[in-house]
Order: structure tokens, then C-alpha cells, then sequence
């Protein structure tokens, strides 16, 4: 048991220690504008009138001009299209001219350029804007651009032939994680303070962990994914966002959940706001922690020790908390998940290949996606329902652990931020490339197979000075949960003034 108030005096002083270079939209347009705003605060500064859309996004333009350059998180500039929406009129929504950035992948704006990430979407104009992008403009945010993924969201960092390699504001020589790096990169050099992001084995929680963000993948069915489809992956992939504050995370998920029009099927209907879960007491809870992936790998020294420390600061808050993690089959999990993964990849990529006449080839895609497609090509339709019951299957198997837990406290990475260029799509040796991911991204991709809520915490530093995240896990259905707890440490332990 670790003394809390030690504890607390510790975080305090390490805060009040780190030097920033930069704010989020620093340049104050008036006097009286606080340091240091998230996006809520932002939004409050609008409302009051101490700052104008306008403004705020001439300054986010401005930081993303001086920062991309460095860390390369823009895929494209759609700084027109954020003045335009301005100048049109925005709704009255709770983030009315926060500026906002959107990942280009699977992600739309009417009209507006969408790679992918790969070099076989080059020219594609969106016909009209996802459902999720809909919301978001609704709420008032202000679009500006959209941010760099690698091809098809397929490996955990965020480097393409399309566009580059992605760089870590903390230290360019390694990886903003993926595939949301491009988002990370640009909320952790300060442009903005939270920014759109999807996960589909890990995607949001990654970035949010190398980056030294907050990053809550939802439960299945609790964000829209269309039109066109309503499902991402097989279910595996969910829409949301990486951000500075635990409360920016809640009042953006409240202003983009809920059913969209064809899905089948969609998450519980929250009890109240996820935004009034933040600070909410959770009471005593029960909380596995999880130091052994379910692959077995070795997980870094760093971050082992990362989570038993945040599992000695739950323990101060009166939670019980003891090891203890859910039995799957590994093998059977990643087969499964890669057979998915796999097979729809082979379906976009035909789709693409019949709009454009080109047939997939090394001028197009990078040579571990056409090594992925080979395999999705091969695989039955017998062999793809397989995979589902083998999703299934974990689901009920994490299901029945938690009977008895209601959380699950677990590394979110096997290692700290890898150097740039160590997880490559475009490698000659696959294999290699897939164990040295495996490593990488051993605890996130269970929760994208079961469905539930989990989250990457900010929590530690490694030796090398790079960001280290926890990752707390919940029932399906329960994100109020990880607020509460989320908010706990965040309140124990504050990153928000820490910049690289």
C-alpha cells in the first residue's frame, strides 16, 4: 500500500516541475484568456465572448503550421472548410467553436479528399459525410483538416507509402503509435486539445498511450460508423477520439452516441451523461490487474511496473485490487481476429479496385497488405463464420471473468513507443513484422474482440522520457465506470500541463 498523500505531493510537484513550451491555442487573442484550456474550456471562452471561433481557429491553423512540419500528423488542409463553416453560422451546440480534426480513414466530409492512408485512394472525394462527422458539426466543432493513418489502419504505428512517417512530439525518433497517430501527434504538440480517432485492435489506445493522452475506445455499438456500413471490422472497430481530459472524452461521447439509422444493433442507453460520471464517486470496486497478456510475450519492465503502481494508488483509494486475468485462447483470438481483419480488407480492397479499373499491385498497396490480402482471399466462408464464433467465444469468456470484477487494470503496451520504422506495412519480412506487433500491442486487441469499453491512462514516463499508459477495461455497456475511475486518477495524478 503506497501512502496517497506522498503520493499526491509527488504528482503535484512533478506537474508544477514540467516546463511548456506551448498551450493548447496559446496565443491569447484577449487578456483575460486562461492557459491551458481543454476542449470544454474552450468551448466556455466562446460562449462567454472572450474568444471567437474565428479566432481560435486562425491559432489552431497558426500551431499546425509551425508543428506539422516536425511531426507530420496532416493527411490534408481543409482550413477553407472550417473558415466556410464559421462563416456559414454554427450551431448552438456545447463545443461551438472548438476547431477539430478528423483521422482519414473510413471517416468522410462531403467532398472533401479521403485516403485512407493508402496510395489506391488518391483523388477519392467522399460522396457525402459519416453520420459521426455529422454529429460533430452539429456540436459545433469546427473542422480543419484531417489526420495522417497508416494504410487501412493495419499496423500500430503510423507510417505509409502515402504519406510518411508520423513523428512523436516527445521524441521524433519513435512512434506517435497508430493507427490514430496523426491525431496524437496534433493534440500532444499542442494544436489542439482533442481530435477524432477509430480503433479497431487497439487504435485509439495506442497513440493515447505513446503520446501521453487519454484515449477510450467505446463499447461496441456506441458510436455511428456509417452510412454505408454500421459495422467496422466485424464489430471490432469503434469511432471516437484522444484527448487531454478525462471530461472532454465524456461530453464528446455524449454528443455523438447513440443509434444510427440501418445498424443492428447499438450499446445500452446510458443512465444519465457520461459527462456527469466525471468525479462521480465510484465506490469500492474490484479490480483485476493483468500483467501477463493473453499471448504470453514479455511485456517491458517499465510498463509492468507502470500498472503495479497505479494499482497501488487504486488500492489507496479504497478499491481491492488483486492479479488476476480472464483464460482465452490466444490462438484462437488472433486467428480470429486477423481471419476479420483479413477478409474485409480483401472486400474493400475489391470494391475499390472495380471503381477505379486498377488491379491491386506494389505500385498501390504496401507489401504487408497485399501479403494480408492474399491470405483474406484464400480464406472460406466457413472459415470467416469460424472467426466470428471464435470473437464470440472470448466475449463470453472475458464476460463470465467479470462477473467478479469490474475492472481490468493491465499495461496498455507491451513496450514503450517503438522507434520510427520498426513497424513498417511496407516490410519484406511479414512474419517478422507480426511478432514485433504482437509485442508492441499485446493487451489491446482482446477488447476490440469482446466489445467492451477500455481506456488508455496516462500515467508514467520511461526512461527515455517517452509517455507510458495503463489501460483500464469494463463491462460492455459501462464507459461511466471508466470515467469515474479514470477522473480518480486523473484528479491524483493530473498530466494535463505536461507537454513534451
Amino acid at each position: 500500500m503506497i501512502d496517497r498523500r506522498k503520493l499526491l505531493k509527488a504528482s503535484t510537484m512533478m506537474a508544477a516541475a514540467t516546463v511548456i513550451p506551448r498551450l493548447p491555442l496559446a496565443a491569447a487573442t484577449t487578456n483575460n484568456m486562461p492557459e491551458n484550456q481543454d476542449a470544454l474550456g474552450l468551448a466556455g471562452l466562446v460562449k462567454k465572448g472572450d474568444v471567437s471561433p474565428a479566432e481560435l481557429l486562425e491559432q489552431a491553423i497558426k500551431q499546425a503550421e509551425a508543428e506539422n512540419p516536425k511531426y507530420n500528423f496532416l493527411a490534408s488542409k481543409l482550413y477553407d472548410y472550417g473558415r466556410k463553416q464559421i462563416a456559414n453560422g454554427l450551431p448552438e451546440g456545447p463545443f461551438r467553436g472548438v476547431p477539430w480534426l478528423i483521422k482519414d480513414l473510413n471517416a468522410n466530409i462531403k467532398g472533401q479528399l479521403t485516403g485512407n492512408g493508402s496510395r489506391s485512394y488518391k483523388g477519392y472525394r467522399a460522396p457525402e459525410s459519416s453520420e459521426l462527422v455529422r454529429r460533430y458539426e452539429k456540436a459545433g466543432l469546427v473542422i480543419f483538416g484531417k489526420t495522417t493513418s497508416p494504410e487501412f489502419g493495419l499496423t500500430p504505428v503510423t507510417e505509409s507509402l502515402a504519406y510518411g512517417a508520423t513523428r512523436n512530439p516527445w521524441n521524433p525518433d519513435h512512434t506517435p503509435g497508430g493507427s490514430s497517430g496523426g491525431s496524437a501527434a496534433a493534440v500532444a504538440s499542442g494544436v489542439l486539445p482533442a481530435a477524432h480517432a477509430s480503433d479497431g485492435g487497439g487504435s485509439i489506445r495506442i497513440p493515447a498511450s505513446c503520446c501521453g493522452l487519454f484515449g477510450l475506445k467505446p463499447s461496441r455499438g456506441r458510436n455511428p460508423i456509417g452510412p454505408g456500413r454500421t459495422e467496422g471490422w466485424g464489430g471490432l472497430s469503434m469511432q471516437h477520439a484522444v484527448t487531454r481530459t478525462v471530461r472532454d472524452s465524456a461530453a464528446l461521447l455524449d454528443i455523438s452516441h447513440g443509434l444510427e439509422v440501418g445498424a443492428r444493433y447499438s450499446a445500452p442507453t446510458p443512465e444519465s451523461s457520461f459527462l456527469s460520471q466525471v468525479g462521480r464517486n465510484p465506490g469500492k470496486l474490484r479490480i483485476a490487474l493483468a500483467l501477463t497478456p493473453p499471448s504470453g510475450s514479455p511485456v517491458d519492465p517499465e510498463c509492468i511496473n507502470a500498472a503495479k503502481d497505479a494499482a497501488k494508488l487504486l488500492e489507496s483509494m479504497g478499491h481491492h485490487v488483486e492479479e488476476a486475468a480472464p483464460k482465452v485462447s490466444n490462438d484462437e483470438l488472433s486467428l480470429a481476429s486477423y481471419a476479420i481483419i483479413a477478409t474485409s480488407l480483401a472486400a474493400d480492397v475489391a470494391d475499390r479496385a472495380k471503381v477505379t479499373g486498377i488491379a491491386p499491385s506494389a505500385e498501390i498497396l504496401e507489401k504487408g497488405t497485399l501479403e494480408m490480402l492474399a491470405f483474406g482471399e484464400k480464406m472460406s466462408g466457413v472459415s470467416v463464420s469460424r472467426a466470428h464464433n471464435g470473437l464470440l467465444n472470448a466475449a463470453s469468456q472475458v464476460g463470465q471473468f467479470m462477473t467478479n470484477y469490474d475492472l481490468i487494470l493491465s499495461p496498455t503496451l507491451g513496450e514503450p513507443p517503438v522507434e520510427i520504422g520498426k513497424l513498417s506495412l511496407n516490410t519484406d519480412d511479414f512474419a517478422a513484422w507480426g511478432q514485433a506487433a504482437a509485442r508492441f500491442t499485446p493487451f489491446t486487441g482482446l477488447f476490440n474482440a469482446t466489445g467492451q469499453p477500455s481506456a488508455s491512462i496516462p500515467f508514467a514516463r520511461s526512461e527515455k522520457g517517452l509517455p507510458i499508459g495503463i489501460m483500464i477495461s469494463a463491462r460492455y455497456g459501462d464507459e461511466a465506470t471508466i470515467f469515474r475511475v479514470a477522473s480518480q486518477i486523473e484528479k491524483a495524478a493530473p498530466w494535463l500541463h505536461t507537454y513534451p
